[in-house]
C-alpha cells in the first residue's frame, strides 16, 4: 500500500519481504529477550529499591533536567504561584500591621501614608506581589517611604524572582538543547551481518546521519555484554568486552560524510571468535554500538547508542551499496539503508576455520619433508627425492647404489659422481673434483 502511494520505492518493499522470508523460522517464536539497550538507544534498565533517595536533592539541577516534560512544567509553575502567594501574605500582614486595611471616610480626614498604595484586600496584594516579581508595574500600587521594611521585603522578592526565573528558564533551554535530541538524526542498520571479507569473517553494520550538519571528532565504540562464568564458579551477568573496530590506523575515529559500513573481523582475541551460524541462536550475548562526538552547529557534545541480539544478527549477507555518483557528486539512496543481499559462506565459525587451515597446512608440511639438495658436480643443483623411512640416518639413496651422471663431452663419457650436501654419512669417500 506504502509503494501504491509512492511513500516508499517498490525495490524497498521487495527487498524486505525477500529477507523476512529468508529469516528462520525459530527467531519468530522465540520469546524476545531482554536488552540493556533499546533500538532507539535508551537503556532499559529499572532501578529499584534505592534507599538514598536524598542524594538525587543534592543535584536539583541535573534532576529536575532529567524529568519529563509534564513533571518540569509542573514544578516550573508552582514555583511562581507558591512565591507570588507566600509574598502576597508579606505584604498584606504588612498592610495589615500599618493599619491600612482598615476603613477610611472619603470626607475625613486623611489618615497616615500606607506601606503600599491601593491593598485593600488579599487580592490587591497578591497583585502587587505579581508586578513586583515580574516587574509589570501597572502603575496602581507602589511602595512608599512610610515602611523600611516593605522596602526590604521588596528587595528579596526581586532577588528571589530572578533566582527563579534563571533556574527555570536554565532547566527548559537545557531540555530543548540535550545532546540526545541531535542523536535523532542519526540512524543504525535495523540489523547487522556477519559475511566474509579478505577471507575472514566480519561483523558489519551500517550508520548514517540525515542531516548536512556533520558530526566532529565522531568515535565509535563496540562492546559486548555477555554472561561469563569464571573458574571459580562465580557467574558474572554482565561482562564487557570491547571490540576492535577494524581500522587501518588502530583507532576508533570515523568521518560520516556518508553512511559507513563499520566492520570487525573475527580473529584471535576477538570475543567473537567462536562464533558460528548454529551457536548465534543460542547465544546470550548482547553487541553495544556507542557513537560519540561533537556537534558542529553547537559545539555540545552527543552520544548516538543502539544494540544487536542474536536475533537480528544476519549470518552470510552483505548490505548493498547506497551511494552512487552522478553529476559530479555522490547520492545516497537512503531506501536501500538497511537491505543486505546473501553471499556464500561458511557456517563454521572463525576459530573452526583455523583449525582447519591449521591441519590442512600441517599435513601439507608433512608431505614436504624428506625432501633434500643434492649438487650434481660441479655447480649443479637438483632435488632430490623423498624419503619413506624416516628412521634411516643415511640419505634417501645408498652408497652401493650412486647414480651417476653420464656427458658426452668431446666424444668421450665422463662420469661425474654426485654429493649430498647437509648429510654425514660414515663410510662415504671424498667428494669428486
Amino acid at each position: 500500500m506504502l509503494a501504491r502511494k509512492g511513500l516508499l520505492p517498490d525495490g524497498f518493499l521487495l527487498t524486505r519481504l525477500a529477507e523476512d522470508q529468508n529469516q528462520p523460522n525459530r527467531f519468530r517464536s522465540r520469546t524476545q529477550r531482554a536488552r540493556f539497550i533499546t533500538k532507539s538507544g535508551s537503556c532499559n534498565v529499572a532501578h529499584k529499591n534505592i534507599r538514598e533517595q536524598g542524594r538525587f536533592l543534592q543535584d536539583v539541577f541535573t534532576t529536575m533536567v532529567d524529568l519529563k516534560w509534564q513533571h518540569s512544567l509542573l514544578i516550573f509553575t508552582s514555583a511562581f504561584l507558591c512565591s507570588w502567594m507566600l509574598f502576597a501574605m508579606i505584604w498584606w500582614l504588612l498592610a495589615f500591621a500599618h493599619g491600612d486595611l482598615e476603613p477610611r471616610d472619603p470626607n475625613g480626614e486623611p489618615g497616615p501614608e500606607p506601606c503600599v498604595t491601593a491593598i485593600h484586600s488579599f487580592t490587591s496584594a497578591f497583585l502587587f506581589s505579581i508586578e513586583v516579581q515580574v516587574t509589570i508595574g501597572f502603575g496602581g500600587r507602589m511602595v512608599t517611604e512610610e515602611c523600611p521594611a516593605a522596602i526590604t521585603v521588596l528587595i528579596i522578592q526581586n532577588i528571589l524572582g530572578l533566582i527563579i526565573n534563571a533556574v527555570m528558564l536554565g532547566c527548559v533551554f537545557m531540555k530543548t538543547a540535550q545532546a540526545n535530541r541531535r542523536a535523532e538524526t542519526l540512524i543504525f542498520s535495523k540489523n547487522a551481518v556477519i559475511a566474509p571479507r579478505n577471507s575472514r569473517p566480519t561483523f558489519m553494520f551500517r550508520v548514517g546521519d540525515l542531516r548536512k550538519s556533520m558530526i566532529i571528532s565522531a568515535t565509535i565504540q563496540l562492546q559486548v555484554i555477555r554472561r561469563t562464568l569464571t573458574a571459580e564458579g562465580e557467574v558474572i551477568p554482565v561482562c564487557q568486552l570491547d571490540i576492535q573496530v577494524e581500522n587501518p590506523l588502530r583507532s576508533n575515529g570515523i568521518f560520516l560524510v556518508s553512511p559507513l559500513i563499520i566492520s570487525h573481523t573475527m580473529e584471535r582475541g576477538s570475543p567473537l571468535y567462536e562464533l558460528s551460524a548454529n551457536s548465534l541462536a543460542n547465544e546470550d550475548l548482547e553487541i553495544l554500538v556507542i557513537l560519540e562526538g561533537v556537534v558542529e552547529t553547537t559545539g555540545i557534545t552527543m552520544q548516538a547508542r543502539t544494540s544487536y541480539t542474536p536475533e537480528e544478527i544476519l549470518w552470510g549477507r552483505r548490505f548493498v551499496s547506497i551511494i552512487t555518483e552522478e553529476d559530479g557528486r555522490y547520492c545516497v539512496d537512503y531506501s536501500k539503508f538497511g537491505n543486505t543481499v546473501p553471499v556464500r559462506m561458511s557456517s563454521l565459525s572463525a576459530k573452526e576455520l583455523d583449525q582447519t587451515k591449521g591441519v590442512q597446512q600441517g599435513s601439507s608440511e608433512s608431505q614436504l619433508q624428506g625432501w633434500g639438495l643434492v649438487r650434481a658436480g660441479r655447480g649443479g643443483f637438483r632435488r632430490g627425492g623423498r624419503t619413506c623411512d624416516s628412521s634411516a640416518p643415511h640419505p634417501w639413496y645408498a652408497k652401493s647404489d650412486e647414480a651417476e651422471k653420464v656427458s658426452e663431452q668431446n666424444g668421450q663419457k665422463k662420469t661425474v659422481q654426485l654429493e649430498v650436501i647437509g648429510h654425514q654419512t660414515d663410510g662415504l669417500g671424498d667428494d669428486s673434483q
